[in-house]
């Protein structure tokens, strides 16, 4: 199948949902907010997120604002045949930033995209027009040190995600802990925990919804605030998915001890993170 490249605004009531194939979405103007599955805050104007294939995700606009969103199946030309290197794109979510020379080849994409093509030739276009942009991406993204060295200070790390569960936390401020590109950052933190930052956010964000879920009676809304869910459906969706039964359910039972942690890595991860046990969407 191939690409679609669309753009469209954002509705300001938070929706969800997942789907089979990858996408990209890009902020024109104004601003919006995206959660992939426990990681993400507010995209602005030039700047955007990579949404893997069948993640769960958040996502709504502030006030005036307009989205370029590439819809990309996994057999679509622009991710297959001489750029099937390009699918390393989506191995887990991600923000950037576009730099200058991305937000003029983002203009030359908008102005193709108003040309009168026929049907048929406009699908070749738009994945033509996918691939160089996704290219670019990976080039900018995907450049990565060898895998000697040295390793990421993980106590400093799960202290600031514990200080930093309420709010919208990003690999990028993980990354300036350790003083390195999101990219080098996330090459180094997948080598030494086996996770993806996002994924070891969100662990901690749902060790500490348990918690709480056990030992308070706090209600599930206020719970998912302090632990950094968008809402208490993303809680109750996470929750399920890891757990195998909703927040709701848990407290009713009391069976505190019936359940297990969701799945852990057999890479060596920082004991330090134990007791609380990391960019965004997909509009229609």
């Amino acid at each position: 199948m191939p690409s679609t490249i669309r753009q469209i605004p954002l509705e300001s009531a938070t929706q969800h949902h997942s789907h089979d194939f990858h996408q990209i979405v890009i902020t024109l103007c104004g601003s919006s907010e995206f959660e992939i599955e426990g990681l993400g805050g507010r995209v602005n104007a030039f700047s955007g997120c990579i949404v893997p294939a069948n993640h769960e995700h958040f996502y709504s606009g502030n006030g005036h604002n307009r989205q370029l969103i590439l819809d990309l199946p996994e057999d679509a030309p622009a991710l297959t045949g001489e750029h099937r290197e390009l699918v390393a794109l989506f191995d887990a979510p991600r923000f950037f930033a576009l730099d200058s020379p991305l937000r003029h080849y983002l203009a030359f994409v908008e102005s193709e995209l108003v040309q009168g093509f026929d049907t048929s030739a406009m699908s070749f276009q738009q994945d033509r027009l996918a691939a160089t942009l996704l290219g670019s991406l990976k080039a900018r993204l995907g450049a990565t040190e060898s895998a000697a060295q040295r390793r990421l200070n993980l106590d400093q790390i799960d202290r600031f995600i514990r200080r930093h569960l309420a709010d919208e936390l990003r690999v990028a401020d993980l990354a300036k802990l350790a003083c390195l590109s999101e990219a080098h950052f996330s090459e180094r933190f997948r080598v030494q925990t086996g996770l993806s930052p996002w994924q070891y956010v969100r662990r901690q964000r749902l060790h500490a919804a348990r918690q709480l879920i056990q030992q308070s009676r706090l209600p599930l809304t206020d719970i998912a605030i302090q632990t950094g869910f968008a809402n208490q459906s993303a809680l109750s969706h996470a929750f399920r998915r890891s757990y195998g039964l909703s927040p709701r359910q848990l407290r009713q039972s009391g069976a505190s001890s019936s359940i297990d942690s969701p799945a852990r890595s057999t890479s060596n991860l920082s004991t330090s993170a134990a007791p609380v046990e990391p960019s965004a969407l997909s509009p229609r």
